[in-house]
């Protein structure tokens, strides 16, 4: 069937449903809302039988729902309404949760309902939980409200009348004035609900040393206390502050916009308060706590017997130059660790994205931290390569794209959550890439492929990307349960009987390889291309960064989907 993807940006679940689409071998196109001329546009000259619309701002227009079916997601279930539904849901607490998938009618939300899926809500924040419980749900209702559609015997249920059941439950716009936290009476739980339910945007508008930001994300903190509303520490880069019965961790800031303005971006917020941030204890967690340890950090590690597990979680996916130090020196430390078999990942969000564009857009010199950035993720690449005493397993519960990708392609084997979305390509971004992706890329999908890959930047599911040889094992289960289900088969993979012949036969290949060509020259030459675009001021990668990181159209002439 000719479908056509209406969506407001080309995001998480817009990419997912488009993959899994394109899987069941219907024709899609995908097309920005915003423009309806354009649409209008689209819509003559695809003659699409259908339009679904993953993520919108705006509404369709008139003359194009009422001439074709129009599906619009709707990222509550039945009966609820408006344009913060998950927002308020998070905000509320709520635990049982729905996406519905209905016809786009005079009514925003309102019109006649396709089909529905249930999910929970775990306590995590609203990105994590949209690209996780709600994205699996999303993807289900699509493609069994697509197949109603194709079997023409199928008719939506009104969301009025007789039948219906459910009561209208229509809520407005979740403004600052509701998501604003009184630090001086707000308890603990209150305030991460607030922040979980604006982690990825829009934040929550504060004050904070005398200026005014955006707060993004929130951790609790067990131990470290003061005066509500106090900043008493930093860790990994974020900043701790005190509530009226304990403290947060708040990892990234924005600055508030001022009218006129240009515009800000999320940043670590040691790195968005700068000068401004007053002498603080950095409060480093212990790589390796204790099991009964509560503590938040972006990077851990523990063992389960001949199996070491470093996890690793940073916002956005993006990891920047102090990221990647970090977690190399975490992964040194796991290797001088007794054991046979290493878990890299195995986090239930992103994987990677590889370099951290935010940071780099930020610095005072940003061509020369693009090159540190490059480096860094080179410099852990590496080290996954040349792991020879044990077997690595990357265990994506998230997406990954670019550099992520190629970060876990470095390891013996690629496990990922059903559902997770792959983009292995830089080509949107103006770069050739690094990562020793032109070792690691056409090895394991051959030449042909890893060209098409990476010229073509088009999402890729986890069923395709196993078809593709991209993964060697695609994991059903539910987010919540990716680590541990990886961690279980981390198990039987270590005792299996084949382990150590595997491991043998790994460091005699690396050596075999190396001595066809050495991987210092895979890196040399992908770095001779980063160098020209990172510091060639009229390269597009400077501008498509720039759009990027302030959410603005890519200039022309951008490289098109």
């Amino acid at each position: 069937m000719r479908i056509l993807l209406v969506a407001s940006a080309f995001n998480s679940l817009t990419q997912r449903v488009h993959a899994e689409l394109r899987d069941r071998r219907h024709v899609v196109e995908v097309h920005p809302a915003g423009d309806d001329d354009a649409l209008r546009g689209a819509i003559a000259g695809s003659a699409p039988e259908l339009v679904v619309a993953p993520m919108l701002r705006t509404a369709l227009p008139r003359d194009v729902w009422s001439a074709l079916p129009c599906l619009i997601v709707h990222p509550g279930p039945p009966g609820d309404r408006g344009p913060s539904s998950l927002d308020w849901a998070i905000h509320e607490g709520a635990v049982d949760w729905g996406v519905t998938v209905l016809q786009a009618d005079e009514v925003m939300d309102a019109g006649a309902v396709w089909a529905t899926a249930a999910c929970r809500l775990p306590p995590v924040g609203k990105s994590d939980l949209y690209r996780n419980e709600v994205s699996d749900a999303a993807v289900g209702a699509v493609l069994r409200a697509v197949e109603r559609f194709a079997s023409g015997a199928f008719t939506p249920r009104p969301q009025s009348g007789p039948d219906w059941r459910v009561p209208d439950h229509t809520r407005p716009y979740l403004r600052q004035e509701t998501r604003r936290i009184d630090w001086a009476g707000d308890a603990t739980d209150t305030v991460l609900r607030k922040l979980r339910a604006a982690d990825s945007q829009p934040g929550v508008l504060d004050d904070l040393l005398g200026a005014e930001w955006y707060l993004h994300g929130g951790h609790r903190e067990h131990v470290l206390g003061g005066r509500p509303g106090e900043l008493l520490a930093t860790r990994a880069g974020a900043v701790c502050r005190a509530t009226v019965d304990g403290a947060v961790w708040i990892p990234e800031l924005r600055r508030r916009r001022h009218p006129g303005g240009p515009a800000t971006f999320k940043l670590p917020a040691v790195t968005a308060l700068g000068d401004a941030l007053p002498a603080l204890p950095e409060v480093p967690a212990p790589l390796m706590p204790a099991p009964e340890d509560q503590v938040w950090s972006d990077i851990s590690y523990r063992e389960d017997g001949p199996v070491g597990l470093l996890r690793f979680s940073f916002p956005g996916g993006a990891m920047s130059t102090g990221h990647c130090r970090r977690l190399l020196d975490a992964y040194r430390f796991a290797l001088a660790r007794p054991t046979s078999v290493l878990v890299l990942g195995g986090g239930r969000d992103f994987f990677s994205n590889g370099i951290h564009l935010n940071v780099i857009e930020a610095a005072p010199d940003p061509a020369a931290e693009s090159w540190a950035n490059i480096n860094a993720i080179d410099d852990l690449v590496e080290a996954v390569l040349t792991t020879t005493d044990r077997l690595v397993v990357a265990a994506l519960g998230g997406n990954a794209a670019a550099g992520g990708v190629m970060l876990a392609l470095a390891a013996d084997e690629v496990w990922c959550r059903q559902g997770v979305v792959l983009n292995p390509h830089y080509r949107l971004m103006g770069l050739h890439g690094s990562e020793y992706w032109t070792y690691t890329l056409p090895r394991r999908v051959g030449a042909a492929e890893a060209g098409r890959l990476t010229a073509q930047a088009l999402p890729v599911s986890s069923a395709a990307a196993l078809r593709g040889r991209l993964v060697d094992r695609v994991l059903p289960c539910a987010p919540q349960d990716f680590g541990r289900e990886a961690g279980r088969l981390a198990g039987l993979l270590a005792a299996s009987p084949t382990a150590q012949g595997r491991i043998a036969a790994k460091k005699a290949a690396r050596e075999a390889d190396e001595l066809v060509k050495p991987l210092a020259a895979y890196r040399r030459e992908e770095l001779a291309v980063m160098r020209r675009q990172f510091f060639t001021p009229d390269a597009p990668y400077h501008a498509l960064r720039a759009a990027f990181v302030r959410k603005r159209p890519a200039p022309a002439p951008a490289p098109r989907r």
